[in-house]
């Protein structure tokens, strides 16, 4: 549930001079329908597969954003009217310098969700409807697109107080079309191939147990997995969420997208995957001072190896011959 402190809207005016700003409400009262909207717009923006995660650029002459942000937090929340009017200045030059950039109303919505203190910002364009009056009469209306909006992003100001890596984040759409909106929020999105393959295998091994799969289905789910991602490796192709959900669950692959899609996991779309981390999605590891072991989970679904939950053991079967030859001359 978003608790819901600010809210503003303005517009971003494209002419045929630029871009212009239209300063409107910077603290709009804060009603049941605007709650809704409000709300509206971050399920969607969070149900959405393509979206990056970064942190801030460093260098704030080039990207004020985070200067902007940490001056609406040490104002204890108060200032968010110059935090608004400071960023549209900001999306204003940005989008100036984009082709694909388009114009819209700008909300931007600070609020609070599992104790966490967010700054959500869409851009958001008008569509000519139709309605029917009393009398039977179909007329033109105008209203909000709010399920076409292509340009969002989220602040996670909780995280970045606290020196996170992946606070913010944004939809990435296709080509250049979001590279002005990025650069808006002046998010950094160096990409760890290494880091987000292993978030990938992470976020994929608890939906096989949020699902509750069988451990031989959860086997099959994580090799195919595997297989994707590698191939995708070895070609040096990207992943993207929406495509790796329809081959891994072609009949029902909406659940897998919502949760490699939830901004609060971070995960970034389209990166190309590193072979060496995709390893975990079908091998055990461990050691200790004494001893180190590696497997297949075929192993555990197969019998070979057997995991005794009550007291924390393993029991190998079919040792190699090798290794049991060592073991009898001891």
């Amino acid at each position: 549930m978003n608790i819901i402190y600010h809210i503003a809207i303005h517009d971003l005016i494209k002419t045929d001079a630029g871009f212009k700003v239209s300063l409107g409400q910077d603290n709009a009262p804060i009603t049941p329908t605007v709650t809704r909207v409000i709300d509206m717009l971050y399920d969607l923006y969070s149900r959405r597969a393509s979206k990056s995660h970064g942190k801030f650029a460093e260098n704030e002459a080039d990207y004020p954003t985070q200067g902007h942000i940490r001056d609406f937090v040490n104002s204890n929340f108060q200032n968010f009217s110059d935090l608004t009017k400071k960023m549209m200045k900001t999306l204003q030059k940005e989008a100036g310098h984009k082709g694909a950039a388009t114009g819209g109303h700008v909300f931007f919505a600070h609020f609070e969700r599992e104790e966490q203190h967010f700054l959500l910002v869409t851009i958001v364009t008008d569509k000519l409807g139709a309605a029917l009056t009393h009398n039977f009469e179909v007329k033109d209306v105008t209203h909000l697109d709010i399920d076409g909006f292509r340009f969002a992003g989220r602040i996670n100001i909780t995280n970045w107080s606290l020196n996170g890596q992946r606070y913010v984040g944004f939809l990435k759409g296709k080509g250049d079309v979001s590279e002005y909106f990025k650069e808006f929020l002046g998010c950094d999105t160096t990409e760890l191939e290494r880091k987000d393959t292993a978030d990938l295998v992470a976020a994929l091994k608890k939906f096989t147990e949020d699902q509750h799969m069988a451990p031989e289905a959860k086997g099959k789910f994580l090799a195919k997995a595997k297989h994707i991602c590698d191939e995708a490796a070895k070609q040096r192709e990207e992943i993207h969420f929406q495509a790796l959900a329809n081959e891994l669950l072609p009949n029902a692959p909406e659940p897998l997208v919502l949760a490699l899609a939830n901004p609060d996991i971070g995960l970034n779309d389209g990166f190309i995957p590193n072979r060496r981390a995709l390893g975990a999605l079908v091998k055990f590891r461990g050691k200790t001072k004494f001893w180190s072991i590696e497997f297949d989970r075929e192993a555990l679904s197969g019998g070979a190896i057997h995991y005794n939950k009550d007291d924390n053991s393993l029991t190998l079967r079919e040792l190699p011959p090798e290794l049991v030859n060592q073991l009898k001359s001891e």
